[in-house]
């Protein structure tokens, strides 16, 4: 992959912020000052200073910087050597600006420690896949450079309790779940920001992971700019009714936490959503 990069002013943010050149997704993004905005704004809302936050998958940092800034303490995961030194560079200078401080580990979560090839997609920066023990590269990736990484068990090298989980791993988050379990005991009052990408899902099937959350005494929803909440059947339901490659959802889920955290607009907005969405 092509490792150059450049320093931008992000609208809003405070501080400089180091993307990757040629990145056609979330470079350009964040550029804009608009990288999933409505994960962003639901993360936001549920960071104080002194909360425990845990990024996995963080790419560039954009997670752990705003955690940073807003006073929490961070652990971020990012495997890709590239990647892991600019989200490094990123968390840097935001703990010099703001009151929170991270630390990056430069490995994948997952079930069992050990190393796994990656896939890394040649322009969306933000899609690198870890691939089963001989499988082929995904079809829909086109052309590709694969790099051997490292893969450990969060509850390995991290203590709970966390305030705010945060998986965006394309497709591995099962997996970084089960290497996560003790953490997950001990954190009872935990917001999740996390990708559902029944299509790239690797090691149960999807309503295997939706049963997890709930049965862990979670709130599910999705991480909209009015969020409702939703049993899993509803959450899978419309995951399948989209593009099975381009589609996925992005889960919001709560325990022992607010739900709504977005305002009394939001709040109304939900409940017609509620009632208009299948």
């Amino acid at each position: 992959m092509d490792a150059t990069t450049r320093l931008i002013q992000v609208p809003g943010l405070g501080v400089e912020f180091e993307i990757l050149t040629d990145d056609s997704v979330v470079g350009p993004a964040i550029e804009r000052g608009a990288w999933e905005d409505h994960e962003t704004a639901l993360f936001c809302a549920h960071l104080s200073p002194g909360a425990r936050v845990l990024d996995l998958g963080a790419n560039v940092g954009w997670f752990a910087v705003q955690a940073i800034l807003a006073g929490a303490e961070v652990d971020a995961f990012e495997p890709v050597p590239a990647i892991a030194d600019l989200a490094e560079r990123n968390i840097a200078r935001a703990a010099e600006r703001g009151p929170g401080h991270g630390r990056l580990h430069r490995f994948a979560a997952g079930e069992q420690p050990g190393t796994a090839r990656i896939a890394l997609a040649s322009k969306n920066h933000g899609d690198n896949r870890v691939l089963d023990a001989g499988a082929e590269r995904p079809a829909d990736m086109g052309e590709i450079e694969e790099i051997e990484i490292r893969i450990e068990r969060v509850d390995d090298h991290v203590r709970g309790p966390m305030d705010v989980l945060k998986i965006d791993t394309q497709g591995s988050e099962w997996l970084a779940l089960r290497g996560a379990e003790q953490l997950l005991l001990d954190s009872p009052r935990l917001a999740l920001l996390m990708e559902f990408w029944p299509y790239a899902l690797r090691g149960c099937e999807p309503a295997e992971l939706l049963a997890l959350l709930a049965g862990q005494g979670f709130v599910l929803g999705k991480a909209t700019a009015a969020p409702y909440t939703m049993d899993p059947a509803r959450i899978l339901r419309q995951a399948e009714a989209r593009d099975p490659v381009k589609g996925g959802l992005d889960l919001y889920a709560v325990r022992g936490r607010p739900f709504h955290v977005l305002g009394l607009k939001a709040r109304l907005r939900s409940l017609w959503r509620s009632c208009r969405e299948g």
